[in-house]
């Protein structure tokens, strides 16, 4: 099911911890799991606004226009950039496969060049179009790349949550460990830190808005705080569309080039 660019993420307001929890209720792999496998419909259209904001405040805002579909073993997504003109025909498109052994594959077209381009395994660390956002963190991590253990439990804005540490299998990986908030009935990751190579803070997501859409749990809003640099990226989706019968041909490299 489409559990996309959406991967993970929080509510503002965090209440008192509770650290004791049942250890055998529940482990930190199946509610990883379980936040993978949210069903949020089989095809889903979308208006994206991605707001960039710099230490001082300075705010850029980039409008796109983002299409996904689940394929059964795989989950296509493709986001098209509208506006402003110096981005503007741009496209990027990822597949994310339930084959754990399988990495997502990434592609970019950049219109001044007139090509696109295959974001190899090495520039997935490298952010999206000056964003918060890696090109990993646009994918779909499988559950199988970490060892997550449940530490804890804490009510976060009203909502209980699970709180589960995920350290990756990949002594190379750009995260050393990440820490995820998770509503227990909706399986909604509210918060997510994460923390760099040599273990220190690097950024926080936080979901600012969610909703129930035609019966599925949608992630409406979103901040990714780079916490190091002081800079911050929103995303907030509007004019949701769910199974409306997007064509699968939507998901081709002739479409990036194509356009809207």
């Amino acid at each position: 099911m489409i559990r996309k660019i959406q991967i993970l993420l929080l509510a503002t307001l965090i209440a008192i911890p509770v650290f004791s929890f049942a250890a055998d209720k529940i482990s930190g792999r199946q509610i990883i799991e379980n936040v993978y496998n949210r069903p949020t419909g089989n095809d889903q259209k979308a208006e994206l606004t991605m707001s960039l904001i710099n230490s001082r405040g300075d705010k850029r805002v980039r409008s796109i226009q983002q299409f996904t579909k689940d394929f059964g073993d795989m989950e296509k997504k493709i986001m098209f950039f509208k506006s402003p003109a110096d981005v503007r025909n741009t496209s990027f498109m990822n597949w994310s496969y339930d084959d754990e052994t399988r990495d997502d594959d990434q592609w970019i077209y950049l219109p001044a060049l007139k090509k696109v381009k295959r974001i190899s395994s090495d520039s997935k660390s490298d952010y999206f179009m000056g964003s918060d956002f890696t090109y990993d963190d646009l994918g779909d991590r499988h559950p199988s790349k970490d060892v997550h253990t449940l530490i804890g439990e804490e009510v976060v804005d009203g909502e209980d949550c699970y709180i589960v540490e995920s350290v990756p299998k990949d002594e190379d990986y750009m995260y050393s460990r990440t820490v995820t908030w998770i509503i227990k009935d909706k399986w909604i990751g509210l918060k997510k830190d994460f923390y760099d190579e040599d273990g220190d803070l690097l950024k926080t997501l936080h979901v600012k808005k969610y909703d129930n859409i035609s019966g599925y749990w949608i992630i409406l809003s979103t901040e990714m705080h780079n916490v190091q640099k002081d800079h911050r990226t929103q995303m907030q989706l509007s004019n949701v569309q769910i199974d409306k019968g997007i064509a699968d041909t939507q998901f081709t490299e002739r479409m990036m080039r194509r356009g809207l």
